[in-house]
């Protein structure tokens, strides 16, 4: 009960932030000094042509009609059309997704497999060359740009040592040799699902690098709350006594004091998550993955107002839910944490 009344306070003022996010946002798309309807004919556009796409796109009405009429249409779940592709955002939002999310995922997945052991290590060898040495790494993946990162890794890989792709989710010749029939439009599964080992094998070679690129920041930050949760973990009463005991330092440490320190680390993952999810504009630009870092970037230097207002609701959404996950599943993992 206590578990749901939670749930329910928090998406009641998650509502509020929203709305708080939606009216901002709406107000700075409209002060931006651009034609919306100029801009969704396109060039050369007449200005008879131009009086019609205002007045069918509502331009014309004072901008608090304006807003409640986006916000009524928001409910229905649609985010206007996009100026640039003349697509529903809803459908450029959910097009686009998947790939990002199979980054992401991915790229998260090696962040925590790496970070928390990194994290472990250094606390256990306090002081000593190991403990300097994941310290010094942490530092150069948090404090590294992803852009130069990324060009780094495709020098090295694909230029020096040709064994990785440049760019892309896949080779452009798969859709004729090996063609892939979309199922959840992540490749990965889809190519899992359908048994088509030649695209799964070619899709995780394309997804190597622009991963280790994403999951270079958030690895440094994990390693680094990992370690100083444990070695404040470690000072305990009950961990000195577990030690008198002559309980397995292992033991001690996975069992024990991991247990209780991963709880900052949990935190720092689930914004991380939220972060790059709006937040991976550089590593799809770097290597063209077609996902919604991508297409935020094409809508900003397009001035594309419905795409940026649709992914900044839909980022904004993303930090409130991932944000409450973590609250819940930190309750799940550290019975000390109340739901208040």
């Amino acid at each position: 009960m206590q578990r749901l009344e939670f749930i329910l306070r928090r998406l009641l003022t998650s509502l509020f932030v929203l709305v708080g996010v939606s009216i901002i946002t709406f107000a700075i798309a409209r002060v931006v000094p651009n034609n919306a309807a100029a801009m969704y004919i396109g060039p050369k556009a007449r200005q008879e042509d131009i009086d019609r796409v205002t007045k069918q796109l509502g331009l014309d009405k004072p901008l608090p009609v304006q807003y409640l009429i986006y916000m009524q249409e928001l409910t229905r779940g649609d985010l206007g059309t996009s100026i640039a592709t003349k697509r529903p955002v809803t459908q450029e939002l959910t097009g686009r997704l998947p790939a990002t999310l199979e980054l992401l995922l991915f790229g998260m997945f090696l962040a925590a497999i790496i970070g928390i052991p990194l994290g472990v290590l250094s606390a256990r060898s306090q002081g000593k060359l190991l403990d300097v040495a994941v310290r010094m790494l942490s530092i150069v993946g948090v404090s590294m740009p992803a852009f130069f990162l990324g060009l780094i890794l495709q020098i090295i890989f694909f230029r020096n040592l040709d064994i990785l792709p440049l760019a892309g989710r896949v080779d452009a010749d798969l859709r004729f040799t090996n063609p892939l029939t979309p199922i959840t439009n992540f490749l990965l599964l889809d190519s899992f699902l359908t048994a088509n080992w030649v695209t799964l094998k070619d899709a995780f070679l394309h997804l190597i690098l622009p991963a280790v690129t994403l999951a270079a920041y958030p690895t440094g930050l994990i390693a680094r709350m990992t370690r100083a949760a444990m070695l404040e973990t470690l000072e305990q009463d009950y961990i000195r006594t577990a030690r008198a005991y002559g309980i397995k330092q292992h033991i001690i440490i996975y069992q024990y004091a991991l247990k209780n320190a991963v709880s900052p680390t949990l935190t720092v993952l689930g914004l991380t998550f939220a972060f790059a999810l709006t937040g991976t504009f550089f590593v799809e630009i770097i290597f063209n993955w077609p996902g919604l870092g991508l297409f935020t970037v094409r809508s900003l230097l397009s001035l594309d107002y419905p795409a940026i207002m649709g992914m900044t609701l839909f980022g904004a959404t993303g930090y409130v839910l991932i944000n409450l996950i973590v609250d819940i599943v930190q309750t799940w993992v550290d019975p000390r944490v109340s739901l208040k």
